[in-house]
């Protein structure tokens, strides 16, 4: 089987993290670079990356990459790739595209060279010289970057953050793939108790349920991919056969999922129940000061108010205060918070261990974390 190179993009600070998913997945030969790496692969490997990736925004199929200073050497580069090996004759393609510290700064010039330049290179392959584009769907991505054309067919469609569960919303929901990322940079394993006091939709203890009982996060969706006849319909059913039977049906989590607003912990639980978890899933409408936190060495991860989408600042101050006294109560827990609030250490009255940069959508956030010790070991 010929190989490919595949594309996972990430949002600003994520890479480690869906560079060490795609190493998790057995692919070694790896280049990161800011918001993608790039990975060797075969047509086998866009059905399991798809279905797999948990913290990638989408994955893109990598057709060419050439420096590029005129409109003509564009046209004549891209038609030089082998688009009639993926495109089908009625293939409907779409041209998107970007421009960053390039001479060819107009995206709508560039998107139209691009369009043409693969119509001439179907046009040499299918000897028409119209198309119907009424059968799957091709978006293509010219992206240029202090003058270096990258050119992709995207295999995801619809962004991977769309898992297909959240039946329910409520303001400003944590996006799927940063939840999961949030999971992974912190120290809870399916083992640990994880409470998340501020869930909202239940995101965050969602998330953590699916990577506990290693529910591929793609797998109640479809992708734009699944029409392309290069990507067989058994390498579909293959993955998707072999993420039923990894899947730990069997194993018990112990997740709380907690918020003071009723409307948020019913749109948790309905989101919850279309995966079937509410059995690993405790769901309380509780204000946070009111939980009674039993267990030692758990893990609290949690997006709480910032302040600038939802309540005052007066009131995320005390928040945020109030989270300091009762959390440091908890000494054998690992805490982990996402907010936007530069001043939060300050009012928490704790530096914290680590701190990560991030973007929640287009807010600059921060991810601080509070290390606690390592539970003992079980006896055996």
């Amino acid at each position: 089987m010929r190989q490919i190179e595949l594309i996972a993009t990430s949002t600003f600070g994520l890479e480690a993290v869906v560079k060490r998913e795609l190493l998790n997945l057995g692919y070694d030969d790896l280049m990161v670079e800011n918001g993608k790496i790039t990975f060797k692969a075969t047509e086998e490997d866009i059905p399991i990356t798809n279905l797999w990736l948990r913290s990638a925004d989408r994955v893109l199929l990598k057709m060419g990459e050439f420096k590029a200073t005129s409109f003509e050497e564009l046209f004549e580069k891209t038609k030089a790739l082998p688009w009639d090996e993926w495109i089908t004759k009625d293939g409907e393609f779409t041209v998107e595209g970007k421009s960053v510290d390039s001479k060819l700064f107009s995206i709508s010039d560039s998107q139209a060279i691009v369009k043409k330049a693969v119509v001439e290179k179907m046009k040499t392959k299918y000897n028409i010289e119209w198309f119907k584009e009424t059968g799957a769907k091709f978006t293509i991505e010219v992206s240029l970057l202090k003058d270096i054309a990258t050119l992709t067919i995207d295999t995801s469609g619809v962004g991977l953050h769309k898992r297909g569960y959240r039946l329910a919303s409520v303001e400003a929901p944590l996006k799927e793939t940063l939840a999961a990322a949030l999971i992974q940079l912190s120290y809870w394993n399916k083992n640990r108790l994880l409470l998340d006091p501020f869930c909202g939709s239940g995101t965050i203890p969602i998330e953590a349920a699916m990577i506990g009982k290693n529910i591929a996060p793609g797998l109640n969706r479809n992708f734009a991919s699944e029409e392309w006849p290069r990507v067989k319909k058994e390498y579909w059913n293959d993955a998707r056969r072999q993420a039923w039977d990894v899947m730990l049906k069997d194993f018990k989590l112990n997740i709380i999922a907690s918020d003071m607003d009723k409307a948020a912990v019913e749109a948790a639980k309905q989101n919850a129940g279309s995966l079937f978890l509410e059995e690993d899933i405790q769901f309380i409408r509780k204000d946070f000061r009111d939980l009674n936190i039993k267990n030692d060495y758990g893990v609290i991860i949690c997006n709480p108010p910032y302040g600038e989408r939802i309540g005052k600042k007066e009131e995320v101050s005390k928040l945020y205060k109030d989270m300091g006294k009762i959390f440091k109560e908890l000494d054998t827990y690992s805490i982990y918070v996402l907010t936007s609030n530069e001043g939060f250490e300050g009012l928490y009255g704790r530096v914290a261990d680590r701190k990560r940069k991030l973007y929640n959508g287009r807010i600059k956030v921060d991810y601080y974390q509070y290390y606690g010790p390592r539970p003992p070991k079980r006896e055996i």
